[in-house]
């Protein structure tokens, strides 16, 4: 017997789409990662976090090894909730949920938001790893564009409106990555920000608000959709792995305690209780204000870096985002099929994401690709964009 017919109706969605990763090609030694969305490896406090894992062990023994945990998890529930009331997010201690990263957050999320009968709106571009968790449970599935001030919500309203006159079921959640967005770099203006809530408001659904890469502005923040809320709509997922260290694994759902609590049972003990534990104590030694300030500055100068390489380097028909924090810059290359150039741009030293993985309806992204600015080093920046400018030009 075949083992497909053994397979629930999600793992089948599953299966139609490409693994992460899949189309890829190998990147040659040499080739200069602009596709890499990792932190600057100087970032990472590496020594910082061996110390207080040593210091966690030397306190506690062998307890932060078992099920439970040390004591210092509930610690960094109060660090995350402190740390959310700095950016105007009140919220309680049963309203939050440390998940194993923000994609398990997203997953969970959805896992009791969607099933095969459910119609989401996500962004188009979107983060593609977000895109695949939505496709294993769904394929209704809408987008609405993102310009340069992010998600355009006079588009979502029009969508909304045709749909509700239509007689169409109507959307239970957007998704929505509003600061910095990946993978354009763009930021939703804060008219835009009340616009959504109030259609949320109106057409009665919810907002899951992404915001790994919010802490990460040059210049003044823009207030989060989840400070903005007054309903309890948005479901706020938080993510260390773009100010810390991504193989920590620390993620967090700030939402209301019904929605919490749901999660919650879904979860389980799928934990990291160490990397928590650990996480803790660093925190609790950390200067994290400045810790946030040299991320911001190097993140900075390099986005400086690629946008000036840009201006100098490219050939006419390519544009690009101007970002104000974040990791990425997403350029358009009018008459250029991005992912069929791939392979060759590798083999000339150079990598980048081709726009159409962000993109449901992949036509959208067909002359798009994302660069990166948070691994490279600023020379290598400079070189990777003048070696992809020259490919470009000489297409």
């Amino acid at each position: 017997m075949k083992h497909s017919a053994y397979f629930s109706a999600n793992v089948h969605s599953a299966l139609k789409h490409d693994p992460p990763g899949a189309w890829m090609p190998h990147v040659p030694e040499g080739c200069i990662r602009l596709s890499s969305g990792f932190p600057d490896s100087s970032l990472v406090p590496v020594e910082e976090l061996k110390q207080s894992a040593v210091h966690l062990l030397d306190e506690e023994r062998d307890l932060p090894m078992h099920y439970i945990g040390s004591p210092q998890i509930e610690k960094l529930h109060i660090q995350l909730l402190e740390r959310m009331n700095e950016r105007n997010i009140s919220v309680k201690r049963e309203e939050l949920l440390i998940t194993s990263g923000a994609c398990q957050a997203i997953d969970l999320i959805a896992r009791i938001l969607m099933d095969e009968e459910t119609y989401i709106i996500v962004e188009s571009p979107t983060y593609m790893e977000a895109l695949e968790i939505f496709q294993n449970y769904t394929d209704r599935i809408l987008t609405v564009p993102v310009d340069q001030h992010g998600l355009n919500t006079d588009m979502l309203e029009v969508l909304l409106v045709t749909r509700k006159q239509n007689g169409k079921p109507m959307p239970r959640v957007l998704y929505t990555i509003p600061t910095f967005q990946n993978p354009t770099g763009t930021t939703m203006s804060e008219t835009r920000r009340k616009h959504l809530l109030n259609l949320a408001s109106v057409y009665d659904f919810l907002v899951m608000e992404d915001d790994a890469y919010g802490e990460l502005h040059f210049n003044e923040p823009m207030p989060t959709l989840k400070s903005l809320d007054r309903e309890g709509r948005v479901l706020y997922v938080g993510s260390l792995s773009k100010v810390v260290a991504p193989g920590m694994r620390i993620g967090w759902v700030a939402a209301d305690r019904e929605w919490i609590q749901a999660l919650f049972r879904f979860k389980k003990d799928l934990d990291h209780p160490f990397a928590q534990s650990v996480m803790a104590t660093f925190l609790a030694g950390v200067d994290w204000k400045s810790h946030l300030q040299s991320c911001r500055a190097v993140y900075n100068a390099k986005c400086r870096t690629m946008t000036d390489a840009l201006a100098a380097h490219m050939p006419s028909n390519v544009s690009w985002t101007k970002p104000d924090g974040g990791y990425f810059i997403w350029l358009t290359a009018t008459g250029v099929d991005t992912a069929e150039l791939l392979n060759k741009a590798t083999k000339a030293g150079v990598s980048y994401i081709p726009g159409k993985h962000f993109c449901l309806e992949q036509e959208y992204g067909q002359d798009k690709l994302r660069l990166s600015f948070s691994a490279a080093g600023e020379e290598e920046i400079e070189q990777g964009v003048r070696r992809l400018a020259e490919f470009l030009g000489r297409r």
